[in-house]
């Protein structure tokens, strides 16, 4: 690779890792005493398929040049970076390269604006569909649309990539308004929409016709920045539920807001709201496979999710009256709900009743997590009847601080309790 590859692939490789829509290892090891691999962030990324394989992607912008100037983003129009832009051929032939090599198995691709999203998505097409058709390229394609592109491109963007994405980045239209002026929401959901048409209208065409062009089999994704506008937790899963309820989402990506520029409309914080962005995604696995809606995770009295534990145990602490739950006996539905109890552990529990009864021992062995588990159902008529006489406090307490809290609580609570007497 010639030194003026490596610069530009340095430079538009550190621009992408601002996208969360691809999975990244995070790895910074680097090759300095000539062993063997490299680590460093030279746009090798890991991303994950259905069934659990790991894949490493090439992941890139075709450039960070853009037209746009929005607040929040490292290569807005007004920012003093290092410029970089690669040809149609470069990002073909590095591909092609680094896949001989086996150092990638896939490519993510996104982009600055050019001159007009047109000009840019036409580019992006361009590069998919000269490797696939040319190269006969097989591997896994991510492309990013550009929002404002025309129908067609993003139409024939979808006949050569596995996955697109539109990136609606902000919570809400107000927020979009105030640090992104010359973007519009309903730019961002018309491609999201043409491509939930095309995938759906693909499968029925695939239904009926044996020979019918592929068109974004793994789905469209999107992402939200987080905490770089104002907007609640509340706002962004309704949001979210609303992304996957009306345009079939695969995924909707949080990306805790990183501070790369200095501005005004810009929250001042010192560092991403990791664990605000974690809580998130345990919100989003909630809604996508363990069955719960987003009100019934947040609501108007409760639009914050706890950061000190995940939103199931909060869940489950806010309505203890549907505990403890019997294993033996409840449907998969509410076993699912039990804090500790994973999807994979509520299926082995529902299988193996069917030939013993369940005690704490079974439960143990079958995965579930019963040092949270243990407070919300009962087996064998085994349970913490303790529990029953906490408040909520003093049944978080104990999970999250164990035995000795709790036996704190109850010596306290005893004492009130003798004081009031006399």
């Amino acid at each position: 690779m010639n030194e003026r590859i490596q610069e530009k692939l340095s430079i538009l490789a550190d621009a992408a890792k601002y996208d969360a829509s691809c999975s990244s290892s995070g790895g910074k090891r680097k090759n300095e005493n000539k062993g063997l691999g490299n680590a460093e962030g030279m746009g090798i990324c890991h991303s994950y398929t259905e069934d659990g394989r790991c894949v490493s992607l090439l992941k890139i912008l075709l450039t960070n040049h853009c037209i746009f100037d929005c607040a929040y983003c490292v290569s807005r129009r007004s920012n003093d970076v290092k410029r970089a832009a690669f040809t149609v051929d470069e990002v073909v032939d590095l591909t092609i390269n680094f896949y001989r090599r086996n150092y990638i198995e896939g490519l993510f691709l996104s982009s600055g604006i050019f001159s007009s999203p047109d000009y840019t998505m036409e580019r992006l097409v361009r590069i998919v569909k000269k490797l696939r058709t040319e190269h006969k390229f097989n591997g896994y394609i991510h492309v990013k649309t550009i929002p404002g592109a025309s129908e067609e491109l993003i139409q024939e963007a979808g006949l050569y990539a596995d996955r697109l994405s539109v990136n609606i980045e902000l919570p809400s239209e107000l927020a979009l308004t105030t640090l992104a002026p010359e973007k519009n929401y309903q730019e961002i959901l018309t491609p999201m929409g043409q491509i939930r048409d095309g995938i759906a209208q693909n499968k029925e065409e695939k239904a009926l016709f044996k020979k019918v062009p592929s068109f974004a089999t793994a789905g469209q994704t999107t992402q939200l920045i987080v905490g770089a506008s104002a907007e609640t937790d509340l706002q962004i899963i309704n949001l979210t539920d609303s992304l996957y309820q009306g345009y079939g989402l695969k995924r909707v990506y949080y990306s805790g807001y990183i501070p790369v520029t200095d501005d005004a409309r810009l929250p001042q914080v010192t560092q991403p709201p990791v664990i605000r962005e974690h809580r998130l995604y345990q919100t989003d696995w909630l809604m996508r496979f363990y069955g719960f809606h987003a009100d019934e995770i947040l609501d108007p009295a409760h639009p914050h999710l706890d950061l000190e534990i995940d939103p199931k145990l909060a869940w489950a602490l806010r309505n203890r009256h549907v505990f403890p739950v019997d294993v033996n006996t409840a449907e998969y539905e509410m076993i699912l709900r039990i804090p500790g109890v994973g999807a994979r552990s509520a299926k082995k529990i529902v299988a193996a009743r069917r030939f013993t009864t369940l005690n704490m021992e079974t439960l143990r062995q079958l995965g579930v997590v019963l040092k949270r588990a243990k407070y919300f159902l009962t087996c064998q008529g085994e349970h913490q009847p303790i529990i029953g006489e906490l408040s909520e406090q003093q049944v978080r307490r104990q999970i999250l601080f164990g035995a000795g809290s709790v036996r704190s609580a109850l010596v306290t609570q005893q004492l009130d309790l003798f004081a009031q007497a006399s």
